[in-house]
């Protein structure tokens, strides 16, 4: 039998960054042991403090007469279960004063699934013949977006603005004098903290992308997917910002329970009815064990104490150590620099004039079972396809136990600095 694909299926099938990304993973998973280095992934570390926690409200779910027959036999509403949407509206409420109630907030199977949603009813082809795009004011940006499309690219890009910071620190900056928001732009979309970088744009400058979004009547989209309030994994200043132009999603993953698949809206009435319509369609349901694990820890605000208390710390403290393993091991001398690390479970690092690209780079540590992600994919969107940057930069995740992150970057640094002496006359 020969397949014939449609347009739709020649964008979703033909794989993309993050489909080889995750079937990395899951084959790494598979093989087990610990000769892989799983450097490449964003999957949470396993918090011993809040593994327990999940637990115990399996445990309580199971005391309580029909609660856990109800999550796991029951279909919900396509916009999530009520009360976990009211409590999360409570919590935003009274933490922040937002101006808003459970019909600002709607629930996705994951993230992943409420970008799809939205940027292909935002953007794309619309009835009239006209194409509409999302402006990523600020590149590298998330690789799961890359491929979201179903007709045709959706993404235009601004480079951004390299800031140096001593000898192997830098920061990209959102360049605002280039950006330009054109009748062809739907949306502008951010993620804080940056994947893949761990950039924290500043108050002012989300401040100032929103203030461009309303005056052109687009909303601003934040992926808070690592950010504030919860999980918090942010180790920088940031004030959480919501009004109705703006669309900002959350998670339940990053806090620990990315097999949930619970993703989080929060957004204008009008878009929370739209998602449901999508959601149903497509999905018929959500998943209902992460609200249920969830709602209690929303209701009470615990889930806020555990962001500030265990998971932000722990994931701080990660970061650290990944940061004293790269100047354990790279030569001073070698052209490194490493993002300045403000939030998320990355490390993302750049070595100019590298002599190979960051592709074959990720083959050869590949080959020495490091699984890292090479930085060309996250350039997405961008007209300049010869900025040799896109070819320098690999993402490191710091998540994984002290021994594999160590190993890892010790091979890392044996890979950089062997590719720079093949190239010396």
């Amino acid at each position: 039998m020969k397949l014939h694909w449609s347009e739709f299926g020649e964008q979703l099938c033909r794989g993309s960054g993050i489909s080889e990304l995750m079937d990395d993973l899951g084959h790494a998973i598979a093989k087990g042991g610990d000769s892989i280095c799983m450097l490449g992934g964003g999957q949470p570390a396993h918090i011993p403090e809040m593994d327990a926690l999940w637990r115990r409200r399996f445990e309580e779910m199971g005391r309580e007469p029909g609660k856990l027959e109800h999550a796991v036999g029951n279909y919900e509403p396509p916009s999530g279960n009520p009360a976990f949407r009211a409590a999360l509206a409570n919590l935003f409420q009274r933490q922040f004063g937002w101006d808003l109630g459970p019909e600002n907030i709607g629930v996705t199977a994951g993230g992943q699934t409420a970008f799809f949603m939205l940027f292909n009813s935002l953007a794309g082809k619309f009835r009239d013949g006209s194409r509409k795009k999302v402006l990523l004011p600020l590149v590298p940006e998330y690789i799961g977006y890359a491929n979201q499309s179903v007709d045709g690219e959706m993404f235009c890009a601004i480079k951004p603005r390299l800031e140096l910071n001593g000898k192997h620190e830098f920061k990209y900056r959102v360049d605002f004098d280039a950006l330009n928001v054109t009748e062809e732009i739907a949306a502008i979309c951010v993620s804080r903290p940056t994947n893949p970088t761990g950039n924290v744009l500043t108050d002012a400058e989300i401040k100032r992308l929103a203030e461009l979004a309303a005056s052109h009547d687009i909303p601003l989209i934040i992926d808070n997917a690592y950010g504030a309030p919860f999980p918090n994994a942010i180790f920088t200043e940031a004030t959480p910002v919501w009004n109705e132009n703006i669309i900002l999603t959350l998670s339940l993953s990053k806090i620990g329970l990315p097999g949930t698949r619970t993703g989080i809206v929060v957004a204008s009435p009008e878009v929370i009815r739209s998602l449901s319509s999508m959601m149903s369609i497509v999905g018929l349901a959500n998943t209902n064990i992460g609200q249920a694990i969830a709602t209690p820890l929303v209701e009470s605000g615990e889930i806020l104490r555990l962001s500030d208390e265990v998971v932000q710390p722990f994931y701080r403290t990660k970061s650290e150590q990944a940061l004293a393993f790269v100047h354990e091991y790279f030569n001073d001398e070698l052209p490194y620099r490493i993002h300045r690390s403000e939030g998320a479970f990355f490390l993302w690092m750049w070595f100019e004039g590298l002599p190979i690209s960051s592709q074959e780079l990720y083959q050869r540590l590949k080959a020495r079972d490091v699984l890292v992600v090479p930085g060309n994919y996250f350039f997405f969107g961008l007209d300049d396809h010869d900025w040799r940057h896109r070819q320098e930069c690999i993402r490191v995740t710091f998540t994984m136990p002290e021994a594999t992150v160590r190993k890892g970057f010790q091979i890392i640094a044996e890979e950089v600095a062997k590719a720079y002496a093949e190239n010396l006359p």
